[in-house]
């Protein structure tokens, strides 16, 4: 176990992460590339979860990257003791990009991971890969600050009343519009289209799990940022939590009332009409905020489609991809609604529409499903 005893307590304003993973190389290089950032401290690095457990119990820890297959005591049993010990906890699952590793890293989002990171498949990626790099910056960096702004902690037995380290300079704050509700009528939609990034399984299998099968007719569109692999995992997961017919959407199939259809990981999922009917189509075109899926292709798609008949909804996710997709929902005259900052995981996404002032409801998560059925149900 290696801890960092020069940042004890809680008053910096660096993101204090602790590393468990088998592999003292794997760490040493993620190490590397997290302080390479300044407004990152690796605080704590692990062998297994066991050590992570006991390390938590006396550390003031943001974020957790916790590796899945380790000795002693492995992720998947080491999260919810680690989420006992501090509920607020940002917990991110190392995972292989295998079915196995999908489905495990799903199972491990509800019970109460916040986000997962796909595992390089060897030490020379995970040390040159550029694109490993930024979406493990941005996953912790991300978290943190949410864990900053609502950090919950536990109260450590014997711990002083106001911890002390070392403090960096303050950084300007940053302030927000506030959020606008836009007052409009809304037309009952033909189609529902859900964009989410991190957080947004949980906020999924949330909302799918109250609006379960049957209880609206309209199709549903999902772009959920994930890899291939991983989508065809969240399908089945929506269709066990849910009873919908869920699945990965195919190039060419017509859109069908009753059913989910995700996007495919690396690939945008867009809306033609061809004739009478509405047709999925699968493209390749370039990332849209660094993401493929993106939302924004979806949304402005089905605007087009659909034009007023589009209910669209962001939930929780970092970026601020939906927003110009969602300004085209609305210029067509569709309605859109965003998930609120204090139940989103990351308010990034469902921030910048619901500052935006395109949408007509901002709801805590438990309150969308009810919302968009009763809006649903005057089709």
């Amino acid at each position: 176990m290696v801890l960092d005893p020069a940042i004890p307590g809680t008053a910096s304003d660096r993101i204090r992460v602790m590393l468990v993973d088998d592999s003292a190389v794997v760490r040493g290089l993620v190490t590397r590339i997290l302080e390479e950032d300044p407004a990152i401290a690796v605080a704590a690095s692990v062998g297994n979860g066991q050590m992570a457990v006991s390390a938590l119990e006396r550390n003031d820890i943001d974020v957790v990257l916790l590796d899945i297959e380790m000795p002693i005591m492995d992720g998947m049993t080491a999260l919810p003791k680690l989420l006992q010990i501090d509920p607020g906890v940002r917990v991110i699952m190392q995972s292989t990009l295998t079915l196995k590793g999908a489905d495990v890293s799903m199972r491990a989002l509800q019970m109460g991971a916040s986000d997962y990171i796909p595992k390089p498949t060897s030490t020379r990626d995970l040390a040159g890969g550029m694109d490993f790099k930024t979406e493990l910056l941005g996953k912790v960096k991300a978290l943190g600050m949410a864990r900053h702004r609502n950090p919950r902690r536990p109260v450590r037995p014997g711990a002083p009343a106001q911890p002390l380290r070392p403090i960096m300079p303050p950084r300007p704050a940053v302030v927000s519009p506030p959020p606008v509700v836009r007052n409009q009528a809304i037309e009952p939609p033909d189609v529902i289209a859900i964009g989410s990034s991190t957080g947004g399984p949980q906020a999924l299998f949330a909302v799918l799990g109250t609006m379960r099968a049957g209880t609206v007719r309209q199709p549903i569109l999902i772009t959920q940022h994930m890899p291939s692999t991983f989508t065809t995992i969240l399908a089945e997961h929506i269709s066990r939590v849910s009873g919908w017919e869920a699945r990965e959407a195919q190039d060419g199939e017509v859109i069908r009332g009753g059913r989910v259809y995700i996007a495919p990981g690396d690939f945008h999922m867009v809306v033609e009409t061809k004739g009478a009917d509405k047709v999925l189509r699968l493209n390749k075109n370039p990332p849209e905020n660094f993401c493929r899926p993106a939302v924004d292709p979806m949304l402005r798609s089905v605007a087009a489609a659909y034009g007023r008949r589009v209910l669209a909804c962001i939930l929780t996710g970092m970026g601020s991809d939906g927003l110009k997709g969602g300004q085209a929902v609305i210029a067509a005259g569709g309605a859109m609604i965003a998930q609120d900052e204090a139940t989103s995981v990351v308010w990034g996404m469902p921030g910048a529409v619901a500052t935006a002032g395109i949408c007509s409801a901002i709801l805590p998560l438990p309150e969308i499903a009810p919302w968009i059925m009763k809006t649903a149900a005057r089709r």
